[in-house]
């Protein structure tokens, strides 16, 4: 039997000392690797307390054991990091995920870039779109303004190059986009030099035609590429992909879910997959007609708010550009293009009897039944009237707010778009749209829980995840492969949440 001896005389009592019982179990029972870790802790409260809880308790499992001992005590190495050291951590990172541009290698499948860029981190060891505004979002209010400027230049350089921004800086990538962010990410250039006005405007053009290319070949399917003609005759958009082939990248994963659905053409599920890949939610019950069943996926049958609402803001900020630049036709062309979107989203859009945003079935012909986070981006473009906005609020706080954040959607399917995870991007889209609309407790609430997961994983981890569990607070799960760290949209958005509530995480 483990013997535990009371202080000398006079001297300060020891962790064996105070800690007696406590102390013997987590030390026999190795609950960390190293001996000195647990004596060097620091208790959160009274050590009395502690142990009379303990004593109580009486958890015995390894498992059990240490989380009685990280809920009482800051463990050096284990949870002893805080708000401040998480946002010290984050600007530590920026470095660690900068890429130089190196000349093309023949056989390689990397896009050559001109100026050095940020990685996601993990598997994702290239710049990718979408990610890309959340990291520079961080990156804004870091000090790291030459790197905003250097990715924009990339971007610039790549639609000047191939027409458009694809997924990611990957050959394979080049037959889809991703969720249309370049012109918010302009948006944080401080640069204002004419020349370079002209050129990012021309690069914006350009992007919004591509997006816009599939209008010169509808048919009586009212589809063509990533344009559908709604019933109205307004064009919107759908995500696509122009390769009827499985992804590269996923190959044999999407040979097996053509597989499972031999009534479909393998190139028709090819589509859907892909078109899923385009909207950065790969996959989500979103796209799927049986939310169990990835081989349900209809992602093209399905015209998405949110792509419609950035197509807007696109809109938007060219007609602008080109008002600022004298050009008097192109401006007023685009504002009536912005004007007819906006009033689309919300005839066709807009659910009134369930207090929310819809995405759009072309085969229906009516609001999808799934409920997602991407209903807040009309509050994020401007949209929505105030009592939309209030409404959306109340669905919000009644459906898809969780402990530790905004839910991606409310169903629980296995895929990694969906509960329990949340996203940093849809947090952010979230808190800036419930702000604008002038919602600003429930953005505020979600700002506080969302930082309180991410600060709660670094406290454990030490590490910045892709995504989390925001039922659990903790890392989360699901998708084609495991959870990746590094991770630059989480680390853009906490940065960016931080500075906009700089107490946040005080308590």
């Amino acid at each position: 039997m483990a013997l535990v001896a009371g202080p000398a005389s006079g001297q300060q009592a020891s962790p064996q000392d105070t800690y007696g019982p406590l102390f013997v179990a987590v030390q026999t029972a190795r609950v960390f690797p190293d001996g000195k870790t647990f004596v060097d802790a620091v208790p959160k409260r009274d050590p009395q307390a502690i142990l009379a809880d303990y004593r109580r308790a009486k958890p015995a499992a390894p498992d059990a054991l240490r989380a009685f001992v990280l809920k009482n005590f800051t463990v050096p190495g284990v949870n002893d990091r805080g708000a401040a050291d998480l946002r010290r951590h984050i600007r530590t990172l920026w470095p660690k995920l900068v890429r130089q541009p190196e000349p093309p290698v023949t056989g390689s499948s990397a896009l050559s870039l001109p100026a050095p860029y940020v990685v996601p981190g993990g598997r994702f060891r290239e710049m990718y779109y979408w990610d890309s505004y959340f990291t520079m979002l961080g990156l804004a209010v870091d000090g790291q303004q030459p790197l905003v400027e250097s990715m924009l230049a990339d971007f610039t350089a790549v639609v000047e190059r191939y027409g458009h921004i694809p997924n990611g800086m990957r050959t394979y990538y080049l037959g889809r986009s991703q969720p249309p962010f370049f012109a918010l990410m302009l948006a944080l250039s401080k640069d204002n030099s004419p020349e370079l006005a002209a050129r990012r405007l021309a690069a914006l053009r350009r992007e919004h035609a591509y997006w816009m290319s599939g209008a010169s070949c509808l048919d009586a399917t009212g589809a063509c590429a990533r344009v559908v003609r709604m019933p109205n005759g307004t064009l919107l958009n759908r995500y696509w992909d122009d390769r009827p082939l499985p992804r590269d990248e996923s190959y044999a994963e999407d040979l097996a879910t053509a597989a499972q659905d031999p009534s479909r053409p393998p190139a028709i599920m090819y589509h859907h997959l892909r078109a899923g890949a385009e909207s950065g939610w790969d996959y989500s019950s979103r796209w799927l007609a049986d939310p169990k069943s990835l081989a349900s996926i209809r992602t093209t049958d399905i015209v998405p708010v949110d792509l419609n609402s950035l197509m807007y803001l696109m809109e938007q900020a060219i007609a602008q550009r080109c008002g600022a630049a004298g050009d008097v036709a192109c401006s007023t062309r685009f504002n009536e293009l912005a004007r007819n979107r906006g009033a689309a989203i919300n005839r066709y859009f807009w659910v009134g009897r369930e207090g929310r945003y819809a995405d759009w079935d072309r085969v229906t012909r009516g609001p999808t039944p799934r409920q997602s986070a991407a209903m807040l981006y009309p509050l994020f473009a401007g949209l929505a009237s105030p009592q939309q906005a209030r409404a959306t609020a109340a669905t919000v706080r009644r459906t898809m707010l969780a402990t530790g954040g905004l839910r991606t959607t409310p169903l629980r399917t296995g895929q990694q778009w969906d509960a329990p995870n949340g996203w940093a991007p849809l947090q952010w889209i979230a808190v800036a749209g419930l702000e604008r609309a002038g919602q600003r407790a429930l953005a505020r609430e979600i700002a506080r829980r969302w930082m309180g997961t991410v600060a709660a994983a670094y406290g454990e981890t030490g590490k910045m995840l892709e995504k989390y569990d925001v039922e659990e607070r903790k890392p989360g799960g699901g998708g084609e492969y495991p959870t990746q760290d590094g991770f630059g949209w989480t680390n853009g958005v906490a940065s960016a949440m931080l500075e906009r509530y700089p107490d946040l995480l005080e308590r």
